[in-house]
């Protein structure tokens, strides 16, 4: 799917909402699937074709987004859309929007604008994180530099406060106290805990910050655009948080237990950069109350793990020592709590949806 880069950056997404027609169904089918733990929505006669021809509105309305008359612009901000991606936080809007009217035109352009908004923060975590790969290619900044790819990010988050904006304001406040949190979750993990904080309770709070925030935000905006009952708006920004830290503590794990993931990312990549995860927090605590293994292992992960044997021999260790398994533990206890945020919502494809989101997040390998 291709869009025209004739479009002024300042004129991208100006007017009310407006319904589209139906996509055909060779390019839902070419371009889209669903990710898993939503085999109830694909499996469902009415749902399924629902979400999947929304999902390729929305997938439509991006790429139109963030079409830009200038082709250096044009590029750089196609990068990471064209990259594809699981979109779950669009797919978590669309589907909350299922318990009101989904068919509302803004419910689209809301789902919209949370994967623009999360693309951009991409853009800038490459940037931070010197990532060399995003979705199995090379991250922007390698392609174009730090500063190209800074301002891309930018760029991106500009297109959605356009869009957002037209939503009304209380869409735009919602999304500006998370654009606030997902910046202070960033901040707070570069600096680290403060003197006398607890290292896991910082973590745990970053991770709440940096992903909970914009995945309940996703939720709570299908809520309110489908103009579904008021009651259920809190419980859906509680399950979006804690599902949130659920995946990306699974993640933690994974890199020490997983094999290479889709994205390019190897086991044991976020030690050999340094990333205080989970395991190596709970480890590193151990050690600290008198765990002889603990040290042992915690001296293999501070060790120089440039060399890809010694990287080995750390992931090794730490997968085997017990720490793992207790942030398994931890990220599984995650998903349960999100799960019983659930409670008060009817019975049906949705809640068994959002309920096997949050098994399948701490379920999959990659």
């Amino acid at each position: 799917m291709t869009t025209s880069p004739d479009h002024s950056w300042t004129q991208a997404g100006h007017g009310s909402p407006v319904s589209e027609p139906a996509p055909t169904t060779t390019s839902i089918a070419a371009g889209l699937s669903l990710p898993a733990g939503f085999a109830a929505i694909a499996g469902d006669a009415v749902l399924g074709p629902a979400i999947t021809t929304s999902m390729a509105r929305v997938e439509k309305r991006l790429r139109e987004a963030i079409a830009n008359s200038d082709p250096l612009a044009d590029a750089t901000s196609r990068h990471l859309v064209e990259a594809g991606g699981k979109r779950i936080r669009p797919l978590l809007t669309l589907l909350c929007a299922h318990l009101g009217d989904a068919q509302r035109p803004e419910v689209l352009q809301a789902a919209a604008v949370v994967e623009l908004t999360h693309l951009a923060t991409l853009y800038h975590d490459d940037v931070m994180d010197s990532a060399p790969y995003r979705r199995g290619a090379p991250t922007a900044h390698e392609v174009w530099g730090n500063t190209v790819a800074i301002l891309t990010g930018d760029l991106i988050f500009a297109r959605a406060s356009i869009l957002v904006s037209e939503l009304g304001g209380r869409a735009l406040a919602i999304q500006a106290r998370t654009f606030e949190r997902l910046c202070l979750g960033q901040l707070h993990e570069t600096v680290g805990p403060r003197e006398g904080e607890d290292p896991v309770e910082h973590y745990l709070s970053v991770l709440a910050d940096k992903t909970g925030s914009l995945i309940a935000a996703s939720g709570q905006l299908g809520a309110i655009f489908s103009g579904a009952p008021a009651e259920y708006e809190d419980l859906l920004v509680e399950y979006g948080e804690k599902v949130g830290v659920a995946f990306q503590l699974a993640d933690d794990v994974i890199d020490v237990t997983g094999g290479k993931a889709s994205s390019g990312k190897s086991a044991g990549t976020d030690l050999r950069e340094g990333v205080p995860t989970l395991p190596v927090l709970l480890a590193r605590k151990a050690a600290a109350d008198g765990d002889a293994s603990a040290a042992g292992v915690i001296a293999l992960v501070d060790g120089d793990l440039t060399d890809d044997a010694a990287l080995a021999r750390a992931v090794e260790a730490l997968a085997a020592h017990p720490a793992t398994q207790e942030a398994w533990a931890e990220a599984r206890a995650w998903a349960d709590a999100a799960k019983a945020a659930l409670a008060p919502l009817p019975e049906g494809v949705v809640k068994a949806s959002l309920a096997a989101f949050a098994d399948a997040v701490v379920d999959r390998t990659v």
